[in-house]
């Protein structure tokens, strides 16, 4: 909320400068963003008044303007804007001026005629279009009333105040009032707000012949309260009230629609104004809206209405969307001659379900969502009805119509000094607690240390214990509240298994040469699902800011292979990079995804770089699943990893990649990039892998023993065979393993060869067999009994033939 320093002093005694005031309230308890001084920059800028005006000789729009500024002579002034008239009281830039955006204004001619300065429009001394009078929006600003020339303009329209940006909690919206803001400044200076109540003045009819309210359900509206002013005329208001409103960033409209406003940002309380005559039975009637109805809004947009919003009605049709924005039929307009003034309390949540519904979150809806004081509601209703018969010339009717009310009493809470002392560490006296409530304007009674505190109505955020505690350490200091050790039993932080094996992944994978990379968790559409170890629905942001990140990412890889993309276009060609992060996977049948933690790599380029004695060596296959076996072996995992062959994945080399498997489970992938989508992508040869480290975290794993070195030697033997070229490495491992008998220590692969001298479609593969025996030296006749079983085995299994 913009509060005006001026305004504010008026209210109640402020003994600091603004910026002290912004400093000392932030560290009690309300943020002040910043302070604004909107003269800053500005500089010799009066009012004039526009004695005589000729059409500029060269110039179709142009206008010369004999202008007093309060000096002997008038100021010539050459201006094109539509609305300048002889006998106008302007805003005059002086030559060497500064006004908005740092310009400076010089004498100058234009199209050879003399101009001494600029008249101006309110948007060039820095005011924005959405608080600048419409009826000005096109031209320089006038005053409607006489002012001196050579005024201080930037005094006259309140640009020499200061503008404090409090910023409102939800659980503060008693401070979206000024006379919230006072209380709570008097408080923190203990200064006592000083309000001018006038009452106000009935001449009129009584109010029950000209108007009847209803409401239908109470709940809806727990009280709504109308005044009729009648006779009034519609014009501009004063500059003291739109100096008001600007500075709050309230556009200034018409002296009736700103009286509305000028309360709602004094009192909190929002009002609404109808014009009397627009309402076709003057029968006011509040309920719920029937699905399908129509109103069309102030903003000139037409709405469907459901049943849960909550409307004003003149009997029958919509006049207005409770709360939150009257309707166009029934807008206070230059004919208005008789108005009516709702002041109310809605149902909060209805208010926001509808403000968000239709796109029309107000000032007046956010008042209404957090609540509004039930206390001021006639209060405010009456000041209303005061200004607008002041400045309307009107008379207001008698009485007020009142048709459902909430009987404002305020909150009783008990609470002892002991209570209070204990929770904030503190040996605070009776004497100085009873201060600190009558500083807030709380009522207090003290007996024997135990203390009874009356809420009044303005502060509805408090009505408990714990709540006054709060109020107390804010206006005493939290600054001056003694710091103490806690006595509880403390908690030595630590990481989750799940936490450090994380971390330990990150580390192992930085360990083997890579680097971690964080890429973005939404991609293009097309991209999401490549990749993916299981089936996805794609999960799509409702309002994406590129096609390029539409979709949650189903998988890690894809955005690994755009760094690479993005590198190699910058000649970097030799990366390794991983990353562990969330991918987002979706049923059919559910409408939010669930998030799985995966890692996986990337690496392209030379793994080592040529040098005077040994050649460069390019990454490739072996390279990743070497990094990936060294990762899944510091797992430990009970069941044995296998890799299955990939033939169908289209994004992936078929003759280089696999599926990586745990018992029967798909827990990652590894392999080439296919060639055509590293063409169509403008990737070099790269190898990649994704692990499903959820997966990995929920397997069983083993203790890791420690074993003693061997006593008895061990015996090895060689086997090549000859076999089809589509039989398997772990095929072959896995005969040897189960005919290889409770001896065999280790099978190492050491030579592949498919060539001259073998016949097509075969290939030879050599293996080294280890045997040992923990209690004795193995015999010969031993390995040779299991050296043949294997021989036997991989005969009849796998049809090799022994070389």
């Amino acid at each position: 909320m913009d509060v005006s320093y001026e305004w504010l002093k008026e209210l109640v005694d402020v003994p600091v400068s603004p910026e002290e005031l912004a400093d000392k309230v932030s560290r009690t308890g309300i943020e002040v963003d910043s302070v604004t001084h909107p003269d800053e920059g500005l500089k010799k800028i009066v009012v004039g008044k526009v004695l005589s005006l000729a059409d500029h000789p060269d110039s179709d729009h142009l206008h010369v303007a004999q202008v007093d500024v309060g000096e002997d002579v008038p100021l010539q002034i050459v201006c094109g804007a539509p609305n300048i008239a002889a006998g106008q009281t302007v805003i005059v830039a002086l030559p060497n001026s500064w006004v908005g955006g740092h310009t400076k204004i010089k004498k100058s001619k234009m199209r050879g005629v003399e101009s001494n300065g600029m008249i101006c429009a309110l948007q060039e001394l820095g005011f924005s279009d959405s608080v600048s009078p419409k009826a000005y929006s096109a031209g320089i600003y006038v005053f409607n009333e006489t002012i001196a020339p050579g005024t201080d303009a930037l005094e006259a329209l309140g640009m020499t105040d200061a503008i404090l940006d409090f910023e409102i909690t939800p659980n503060r919206a008693d401070a979206l009032g000024m006379r919230g803001v006072a209380w709570e400044v008097g408080a923190t200076y203990d200064e006592k707000p000083h309000f001018k109540d006038i009452p106000v003045e009935e001449t009129g009819k009584p109010i029950t012949e000209l108007l009847n309210a209803t409401v239908t359900d109470e709940n809806d509206a727990p009280a709504y309260q109308m005044r009729v002013v009648s006779d009034v005329t519609i014009e501009d208001s004063p500059l003291w009230l739109k100096r008001r409103l600007w500075n709050a960033g309230v556009r200034p409209v018409n002296n009736i629609v700103d009286v509305t406003n000028l309360i709602m940002l004094e009192y909190g309380q929002p009002l609404h104004a109808f014009d009397y005559d627009k309402l076709a039975s003057h029968q006011i009637l509040v309920r719920r809206a029937t699905n399908g109805e129509h109103l069309t809004t102030l903003d000139g947009n037409d709405h469907e209405l459901i049943d849960d919003d909550i409307v004003i009605t003149d009997g029958t049709r919509p006049v207005a969307l409770a709360g939150v924005m009257g309707g166009l039929d029934t807008e206070i307009t230059a004919s208005t001659k008789t108005v009516v003034i709702e002041a109310a309390k809605f149902a909060p949540v209805n208010i926001r379900r509808t403000a968000l519904r239709y796109n029309l979150r107000s000032e007046a809806s956010s008042r209404f969502e957090k609540g509004v004081d039930v206390g001021s509601i006639n209060l405010a209703l009456d000041e209303a009805a005061r200004q607008m018969a002041t400045l309307g010339h009107g008379v207001v009717a008698t009485g007020t119509l009142s048709a459902s009310a909430i009987k404002p009493e305020p909150v009783i809470v008990n609470i002892s000094l002991a209570r209070i002392n204990h929770v904030l560490g503190a040996e605070l006296t009776a004497e100085t607690v009873t201060t600190i409530f009558k500083r807030l304007g709380f009522g207090v009674t003290e007996a024997d240390g135990l203390f009874t505190v009356s809420i009044p109505t303005r502060r509805w955020d408090i009505s408990i214990e714990a709540d006054l505690i709060e109020e107390i350490a804010r206006i005493y200091g939290y600054d001056e509240l003694p710091s103490t050790l806690p006595t509880t039993t403390m908690t030595i932080g630590q990481f989750t298994p799940s936490q450090t094996r994380r971390r330990r992944t990150r580390k192992l994978l930085e360990g083997l040469g890579l680097s971690q990379a964080i890429t973005y968790s939404l991609v293009a559409e097309a991209e999401a699902p490549a990749f993916a170890l299981e089936a996805s629905e794609p999960t799509q942001v409702a309002w994406p800011m590129t096609n390029d990140h539409s979709t949650l990412r189903q998988n890690l890889v894809t955005g690994l292979l755009n760094a690479i993309a993005y590198n190699v276009a910058r000649s970097q060609n030799d990366l390794a990079l991983y990353e562990q992060g969330r991918v987002f996977l979706r049923s059919k049948d559910e409408t939010r995804p669930v998030e799985k933690e995966y890692v996986a790599g990337a690496i392209t380029g030379l793994t080592r770089q040529k040098s005077w004695h040994e050649a460069a060596q390019a990454v490739d296959f072996y390279n990743v699943k070497g990094i990936v076996e060294t990762l899944l072996g510091d797992y430990r995992l009970n069941e044995p990893v296998r890799y299955v062959a990939l033939t169908d994945e289209p994004t992936l080399h078929p003759g280089q990649s696999a599926s990586i498997l745990l018992g029967d489970k798909r827990i990652g992938l590894i392999g080439r990039i296919h060639p055509g989508y590293a063409k169509a992508h403008s990737l070099p040869d790269t190898f990649v892998f994704e692990l499903d480290l959820d997966a990995l975290l929920a397997a069983d794993r083993s203790d890791m023993t420690a074993a003693p070195a061997p006593k008895y030697p061990s015996v090895t033997r060689d086997i090549a065979i000859q076999v089809g070229i589509e039989v398997e490495h772990a095929a072959i491992e896995a005969v040897i393993w189960q005919n290889g008998g409770k001896y065999l220590q280790d099978s190492h692969l050491f030579d592949v060869y498919h060539g001259k001298n073998l016949p097509f479609g075969q290939k030879s593969m050599a293996y080294t067999l280890t045997y040992r025996r923990d209690d004795q030296t193995l015999t010969e006749d031993e390995v040779n009994a299991a050296f043949a079983k294997i021989q036997t085995a991989l005969e009849t299994e796998l049809h090799a033939v022994i070389r």
